[in-house]
């Protein structure tokens, strides 16, 4: 009696792609290699076919839906869709759904070159229709036009409304955006101190030097640090704390920061605190030379009741308040 010969199981790759595939029974599409391993397709439009062709018909599948439903940018989609269509696999027309209003049919194609195939069959299948001659017009002798009955209107049946559960995507209107060429605003200047001293220099330098310690983020070079002095010294003298000066130019920096002197820079000129009230001047106070009461004025000499009685009698009496 022969012995059984039992083959072994493939043994799995070493490297690369290793399918652990389970049978489907629902929930599932079909997607053509066409489509998956399409060399000329971005991975966002093959990922977008297929979502596309995985959907029932009907659905929604406008630019500013899929934005909805996915992290892409609407611009992303777009492009995404344009691919799609340049390769065959995606076709959008616009047509009339009735009361004037225009919607979009978009047709998924999970083989464009097979649907070209068909389309050229029927065109070719199709009845070619003769040319007829015309015939040459005949001149006729003029004839006096009989009066004829004015015709009954023909009505014409209003067109069905369409339902409103019927998946209609609306036509898109204008995108602002800007374009390209459009002009920045001017970067706001970097503020300088009205009455730099070296003090007030010196105090922002440490500052500036000292953000790592709290902000790691923020770790500047020299010639970065004496770039910005001028700034932080403007901040300093209108009176603001170290401590919040710190807060304001460091707090919730964008992920990554690539520039943190250029967003320094940016923080010190936008964020700049209004200047202090100008402070109001105080007039010291005098001793009177006759009565040696306490007054305010400028200079030294007689309050207001001796000056009135030096007036009333004709004595001089030094002028003030």
């Amino acid at each position: 009696m022969d012995t059984q010969q039992v083959s072994a199981p493939p043994r799995a790759p070493s490297a690369g792609v290793v399918h652990i595939n389970i049978r489907l029974t629902d929930g599932y599409t079909i997607i053509s290699n066409r489509l998956s391993q399409h060399r000329g397709l971005s991975l966002l439009a093959i990922g977008l076919s297929a979502h596309i062709q995985s959907l029932p018909d009907g659905w929604r599948i406008g630019v500013k839906a899929l934005a909805a439903r996915f992290p892409e940018s609407e611009v992303r989609i777009a492009a995404a869709l344009r691919e799609l269509e340049q390769h065959g696999f995606l076709r959008r027309t616009r047509v009339r759904v009735g009361g004037g209003k225009l919607a979009t049919r978009t047709e998924s194609y999970n083989h464009p070159e097979a649907a070209v195939r068909g389309r050229e069959r029927v065109r070719a299948a199709a009845p070619v229709v003769p040319a007829v001659p015309v015939p040459a017009p005949v001149s006729l002798p003029a004839v006096e036009a009989e009066p004829v009955a004015a015709a009954e209107p023909v009505r014409v049946p209003a067109p069905e409304p369409v339902p409103a559960s019927a998946p209609v995507d609306p036509v898109p209107g204008p995108r602002l955006v800007p374009t390209p060429t459009a002009p920045r605003k001017p970067r706001l200047p970097l503020p300088a101190p009205q009455q730099p001293t070296e003090a007030l220099y010196a105090a922002a330098a440490d500052l500036l030097a000292g953000l790592p310690k709290t902000a790691p983020a923020f770790l500047l070079s020299g010639e970065d640090v004496r770039g910005l002095v001028p700034g932080v010294a403007a901040w300093l003298e209108r009176g603001a704390r170290p401590d919040a000066v710190r807060a304001a130019i460091t707090d919730d920096p964008p992920a990554p920061l690539r520039h943190p002197a250029k967003l320094l820079r940016h923080r010190l000129a936008a964020l700049l605190p209004a200047p202090l009230p100008a402070a109001i001047p105080v007039v010291p106070l005098q001793n009177c030379d006759d009565c040696d009461r306490a007054f305010r004025s400028s200079v030294p000499g007689c309050c207001r009741g001796c000056r009135d009685v030096h007036t009333d009698i004709g004595e001089p009496c030094l002028t003030s308040a």
